[in-house]
């Protein structure tokens, strides 16, 4: 953020003047949403904080639930009520489920662009080609069905590890991005990356896909201020395709070329790039795919579940239910998907810990392919459209007792992630809803299962009273505990 400020400083008066006769003239034509008065050059971009979800619901409490700030010459909506969002993400979803694909990615050259689904501009039939493939050969109940021998044992591979490190602690995030990490590579690639000392053909994945979310997460001259649309002044293109080409293509760079070959032999089941190589799809096609579901499913799978297990330490009434839960249901040390239907307080912790930590709490930003009414006001054409569900998930009108881990909340009720209750949309709603959701929740709920079933959970500081447990967050993407858990499992 100071290399940009001190960057803008010599262009500041042409931009001021240009910046102000198009706000001028886009006021004459366009009633916008409220939103609070944007600065010269800069907009609101310096108003949004360092926790932009916490800040924007702040703003939406004085300008209402849809809201317009200008970051540089960007118009972006941000909408914070459960109105709000199914406008949105469902009424005019048709109109504003474009993606906001950052200029410099963009292009005949890009390595990404179009060919997965969140560095898509738009929702043609190459967008629809890829989600029905994701839905149908990864995510689909027979998809899922068909590996879930091999995630069972993945999870008990994490329950003993754990179980041999004796009464040192444990990083949750840590042995749990293992787990999603081989459990992806094996649905994708049918090998294991890593293990649990670090290493393995993807040794370096943990620190590529964290440095390629914070990438992410950081704003762009190129798309503040399109006059600089050409240039990569920061050096964040540089940066990006050095993480997707070289560091996380060299992992599965020899696997893909064997299976090209025809010569791999590391499964008789068909994975998921036996599937894209027999379709005819480029290497760097399948690059741009597995990027992207890499990064998007470890990183929400191992920042919720450290959520949750935070959550659990901290509700000790609430741990002794679940664990009652779990411990009845179960003979022996081993949990199987089957008996995650007999856990339904278990699920409304995870249901509950989702409500108060989202993992994108303003969702993937969206963008207007056309000019359309929302609400009563005119959202512009390629404007960037977010919707705040932290805000909606810790609203006092709709929520009792917003802030509190309230799992009860959620027993016996009929809301669930799905997107078709804008009160609750985890995992987003809409054309743009992540495909993920029923991998996602059900290895979550496999692994905390079966810490549950087999260990007793300390804090490491044994003095401290759980409940002052530092919960404060972090966003680039996604949301995560600002302070790493650390947990002693004792085996039972």
């Amino acid at each position: 953020m100071e290399e940009m400020i001190t960057f803008l400083i010599p262009w500041s008066l042409l931009l001021f003047f240009i910046f102000f006769f198009r706000m001028i003239k886009s006021s004459k034509k366009q009633p916008l949403p409220p939103g609070p008065y944007p600065w010269p050059i800069v907009g609101n971009l310096f108003q949004m904080g360092k926790i932009p979800h916490i800040r924007l619901a702040e703003m939406a409490q004085v300008h209402g639930p849809l809201m317009t700030l200008r970051l540089g010459q960007q118009i972006t909506i941000v909408g914070s009520s459960a109105s709000a969002a199914s406008e949105i993400l469902k009424t005019h979803d048709h109109l504003l489920a474009g993606r906001d694909v950052p200029r410099l990615l963009q292009g005949k050259e890009s390595i990404v662009h179009n060919m997965n689904l969140v560095f898509s501009s738009g929702t043609g039939d190459g967008w629809r080609k890829i989600r029905n493939l994701y839905a149908s050969k990864i995510f689909s109940s027979k998809a899922l069905e068909s590996r879930v021998d091999m995630r069972e044992k993945k999870v008990m591979e994490m329950v003993k590890y754990i179980a041999s490190k004796g009464d040192s602690s444990v990083g949750i995030k840590d042995v749990m991005l293992v787990t999603a990490t081989n459990i992806i590579g094996n649905t994708l690639l049918s090998i294991d990356l890593v293990d649990f000392e670090g290493n393995g053909i993807g040794a370096g994945i943990k620190d590529s896909v964290r440095r390629l979310s914070t990438l992410g997460a950081q704003p762009q001259l190129a798309d503040l201020y399109p006059i600089f649309g050409r240039w990569d002044l920061q050096g964040w293109k540089k940066q990006v395709v050095q993480i997707i080409e070289q560091e996380l293509g060299t992992i599965w760079k020899d696997i893909l070329q064997k299976k090209t070959n025809g010569s791999n032999t590391s499964s008789d089941q068909q994975d998921f790039t036996d599937i894209l190589i027999e379709k005819g799809s480029t290497h760097q096609q399948i690059n741009a795919m597995m990027q992207e579901l890499f990064t998007a499913g470890t990183e929400s799978m191992n920042f919720t579940t450290e959520w949750l297990v935070a959550e659990l330490l901290r509700n000790q009434e609430v741990m002794r239910k679940v664990r009652d839960e779990v411990r009845k249901k179960i003979d022996g040390n081993v949990v199987k998907e089957s008996d995650l239907v007999h856990f339904p307080f278990l699920e409304a912790c995870l249901k509950e810990t989702l409500r108060l930590h989202p993992p994108g709490p303003l969702l993937l930003p969206h963008r207007a392919m056309q000019t359309c009414e929302v609400m009563g006001y005119t959202i512009p054409k390629d404007s960037q459209v977010m919707v705040n569900i932290w805000a909606i998930s810790r609203d006092p009108k709709i929520w009792d007792d917003p802030l509190s881990f309230k799992p009860e909340r959620f027993v016996g009720s009929e809301m669930s992630y799905i997107g078709k209750d804008f009160e609750y949309l985890p995992f987003g709603s809409g054309r743009r809803m992540c495909p993920g959701e029923a991998l996602s929740s059900k290895t979550i709920l496999l692994s905390v299962a079966s810490l549950i079933l087999n260990f007793d959970w300390f804090l490491v500081n044994n003095t401290m009273n759980p409940e002052d447990l530092n919960m404060d967050d972090a966003l680039d993407f996604p949301l995560y505990k600002k302070e790493p858990l650390h947990v002693t499992f004792k085996l039972r």
